[in-house]
């Protein structure tokens, strides 16, 4: 079991590294993960995507975006990933957290997992209109702790979640956003 979710987190990242035109860059943010370097790949990822203006579509900046919540660096990379160029293409899922200085938050939740957590739209599918949110804590310092105890799917009204997921499970969340649209 542990072999087949190596295996698929493997494939995920390759099919990332795939997306720089250059195979000597694509090949550094492969090895990054094969050494022990998620990190740096990640941010050299998001740099070479934006110096070398290749286009995203809306799906691929959200898979980055996925990688990048489950290494600790969603926030640092976010506004470079933002900034990188759109493929114009039609998307199933858009990211919603574009300037996370002005993110939107909700508060006040009905389910117990969540009380007293703050809700941050994350990413949105284009076709049903669900959301996923990031629940985080509110910090004495005035801002979203770092790390995001729970990934929380909700209805286009945001109203009762439909799913709630743990802290640790971001590629779980997106794959259920993809996979539990009911207009795919």
């Amino acid at each position: 079991m542990h072999v087949d979710a190596d295996a698929a987190e493997t494939a995920r990242w390759n099919r990332i590294g795939d997306l720089l035109p250059d195979p000597a860059a694509a090949r550094e943010f492969k090895d990054a993960r094969l050494i022990g370097e998620q990190e740096a790949g990640i941010v050299v990822l998001v740099e070479r995507l934006l110096a070398g203006q290749v286009p995203l579509g809306g799906e691929d900046r959200a898979r980055i975006s996925v990688l990048a919540e489950t290494w600790g660096l969603r926030q640092a990379v976010t506004p470079g990933l933002v900034r990188c160029l759109g493929d114009g293409g039609p998307t199933p899922v858009q990211l919603l957290d574009g300037d996370a200085d002005e993110a939107e938050v909700l508060t006040g939740r009905p389910e117990p997992e969540l009380a007293g957590l703050v809700l941050a739209p994350w990413i949105g599918c284009t076709r049903c209109g669900r959301v996923l949110l990031r629940a985080h804590d509110w910090e004495d310092w005035d801002d979203l702790s770092q790390h995001a105890r729970r990934y929380v799917i909700t209805g286009p009204e945001r109203g009762p979640a439909l799913r709630i997921l743990p802290g640790d499970a971001a590629e779980e969340a997106f794959a259920a956003l993809l996979e539990d649209c009911p207009a795919a």
